[in-house]
């Protein structure tokens, strides 16, 4: 399902358990934190980032909460007034392993959508979050005119949103829970042992070449779906039948052609068939010997005086 959405991201905040570093800088497997969580929410129409202005890998809107350091809900009421769309994505800046698939299941649960991780929505219902044992406010997906309602009631009480908590909101909402699909999705970093913890994970057999594609695609601005298993198994192929740093070279070549080509999935697909075929027919000439060859079987050495 399609879904026009903006996303305001979080990124504020003292960080005390971290001595007061800058937290939504801090790398996990070689990108930002904050540049993580903006890859998961791509998608958004406008996504406005409410905290001092940083580096991102993409462009963004920027805001910034008042006072500084007022707190998530001065920081959403910031964010809330560059947002247009009837959909808001509510995010903090902390969630190294946040994908777009758990994007994609808070915003079909807030549509109604059925799924895994979610269950049918209600016209009541005024968010959908994450929680897995904990209620996570800041990893769910709202409408935006139910946190424009709470918050202006909040203010006529309290005078400004500035450094309230930010249950005064969600206690008032109508809200479902849903568990994400991948329970990494809601790990947040809080403080140094979760961070070196989130570093340790990342690099784990099983998760470590998709994060690795991740990057490298993000840093080169790459926006391509790269099938792993393909060219792996041409790397392989370039390194047992030809030799070793043949295989670096091959998918070299293999990017470069399917760029000449057009660039698309389809065309580095087909680019690492014809390369494959080759490794394959190369590996089959070395490992043969000359009986092998057409026409060679069953043939005998003739000598001019023969026959």
């Amino acid at each position: 399902m399609s879904h026009a959405y903006d996303a305001v991201v979080i990124a504020g905040g003292a960080a005390r358990r971290l001595g007061g570093t800058d937290k939504p800088a801090l790398t996990v497997g070689g990108r930002s934190l904050l540049d993580r969580v903006l890859h998961a929410c791509a998608g958004a129409a406008r996504t406005v980032v409410v905290g001092p202005r940083r580096p991102t890998y993409r462009p963004v809107d920027w805001a910034r909460e008042q006072p500084p350091g007022g707190g998530p809900l001065a920081a959403l009421d910031a964010g809330l007034r560059r947002v247009e769309r009837d959909t808001v994505l509510l995010l903090s800046a902390d969630l190294p392993f946040l994908t777009a698939a758990t994007v994609r299941a808070l915003l079909d649960g807030l549509d109604g959508a059925t799924g895994p991780a979610t269950a049918t929505a209600t016209v009541t219902d005024d968010g959908v979050i994450v929680s897995d044992g904990r209620d996570q406010p800041l990893l769910g997906a709202y409408r935006t005119e139910s946190l424009r309602r709470e918050l202006a009631l909040l203010a006529a009480e309290h005078g400004r949103p500035a450094n309230l908590p930010l249950r005064l909101l969600t206690d008032e909402l109508t809200l479902r829970r849903v568990v994400p699909a991948d329970p990494e999705a809601a790990r947040d970093c809080d403080t140094w042992g979760d961070l070196a913890s989130a570093r340790s994970r990342i690099r784990e057999h099983g998760r470590v070449l998709n994060e690795w594609m991740t990057a490298a695609k993000t840093e080169l601005g790459i926006d391509l779906d790269v099938d792993n298993a393909l060219l792996l198994d041409l790397a392989r192929d370039a390194a047992h039948g030809v030799a070793r740093p043949a295989a670096p070279l091959t998918t070299f070549l293999v990017g470069y052609a399917a760029a000449r080509a057009g660039g698309s999935a389809e065309d580095v697909a087909e680019t690492a068939r014809r390369a494959a075929e080759l490794a394959r027919r190369w590996a089959a000439e070395t490992q043969a010997g000359p009986e092998s060859e057409p026409g060679a079987a069953g043939t005998t050495e003739r000598g001019p005086d023969a026959g």
